[in-house]
């Protein structure tokens, strides 16, 4: 029944994205080469001051899970900007990052309840196409943030996904000139970040001929997942120097693997997110390094988004988000929590 449920879900999806597409008149999203987009510092410069919302103002955010800490760091980010300039927050999530139908239920939901804006993070492509439709339809504007992206989806705020990649690729290029077996642990298949990612550290290093990816495998952003496929990897291949995986916590799922089969000296392990336990394990000298991405920013600046939009703002289809490599040399560096110190901190780059 499940499968049967899914096949039907995804023929809706597709249906819809053709439809939809023809009605708005846009070509499938590609987030990270979208050329009608604007940099996240660059909103007041191009699109004047935040205009300040209404009284009573709503604005709903529907996430993949609250199991992981980035999305509720995402979420941290809405309220904290809604509650500076006095606007309601609902923000809710799929009890996982698997449960497509339980996300898509919550987003229809949500759509009846009269908000003036709402905020995707869908767990696949295709699984929020019919609440995106709806809320079209019925005039809400509708911001896709990180990481899947709906290909007819009219704005979008999130990272360059695949400049994740780039960066760890170039981090094992820099570090181990002598080049070396390296693998790769991916995210949820078919997920537009997950094969972005991938893509931009498969390229980069490929483009270098004294590595050698000896194996890119899916664990569906699940660290016991991670875990299992990185023990398999480094029993195949006891010379393997570097791990590259999705998110953060697959990485510490491979940074068990690897203390458990004692070459911590010998393997680099490179997450995604920039979680507390990934700065934490940086530090530790456990994990090697995390492109942080900077969840609560990034939900400050999709709000932001949301609300101009809401205002009748016309902005770009893509507002891209920041994003910084961290490893030990440069941990502290990033480790704040104050925003505003973040933000300074960022633009100076």
């Amino acid at each position: 029944m499940q499968h049967i449920l899914k096949a039907a879900l995804a023929a809706s999806a597709l249906a819809l994205s053709v439809g939809l597409a023809q009605a708005q008149d846009l070509a499938p999203l590609n987030s990270d080469s979208e050329p009608d987009r604007a940099d996240w510092s660059e909103l007041e410069a191009k699109f004047g001051a935040f205009p300040e919302p209404a009284a009573g103002t709503k604005v709903g955010g529907v996430s993949k899970t609250l199991t992981n800490e980035y999305w509720r760091s995402l979420g941290q980010g809405y309220e904290t900007f809604g509650k500076a300039h006095g606007v309601t927050v609902v923000y809710q999530a799929a009890q996982s990052e698997g449960d497509q139908l339980g996300q898509l239920s919550i987003a229809e939901n949500l759509i009846s309840q009269g908000f003036d804006a709402l905020l995707f993070s869908p767990q696949t492509d295709a699984n929020l196409m019919p609440a995106l439709e709806s809320a079209t339809d019925a005039g809400i504007p509708v911001v896709n943030v990180n990481d899947a992206v709906i290909p007819t989806v009219a704005h979008y705020v999130g990272n360059v996904q695949k400049e994740n990649g780039v960066r760890v690729a170039q981090w094992f290029i820099e570090n181990h000139p002598e080049g070396g077996k390296v693998a790769v642990v991916e995210g949820q298949a078919g997920v537009f970040a997950a094969t972005q990612r991938t893509a931009g550290f498969t390229e980069t290093i490929a483009a270098n001929d004294k590595f050698q990816i000896v194996a890119s495998v899916p664990a569906d952003w699940s660290r016991e997942l991670a875990f299992n496929a990185a023990s398999t990897i480094l029993q195949q291949h006891p010379d393997l120097i570097g791990f590259y995986a999705n998110n953060d916590g697959m990485a510490l799922g491979v940074v068990e693997a690897v203390k458990a089969a004692d070459k911590a000296e010998q393997v680099a392990v490179f997450g995604t997110d920039g979680t507390s336990d990934a700065y934490n394990a940086v530090r530790d000298g456990d994990l090697t390094g995390t492109v942080d991405s900077f969840a609560v920013l990034t939900g400050e600046i999709a709000m932001e988004v949301g609300l101009r939009l809401a205002a009748g703002q016309d902005l770009p289809r893509v507002v891209a988000t920041p994003q910084a490599l961290i490893t030990k040399d440069n941990v502290e560096t990033y480790a704040t929590t104050d925003m505003q110190e973040l933000r300074k901190v960022l633009t100076s780059q």
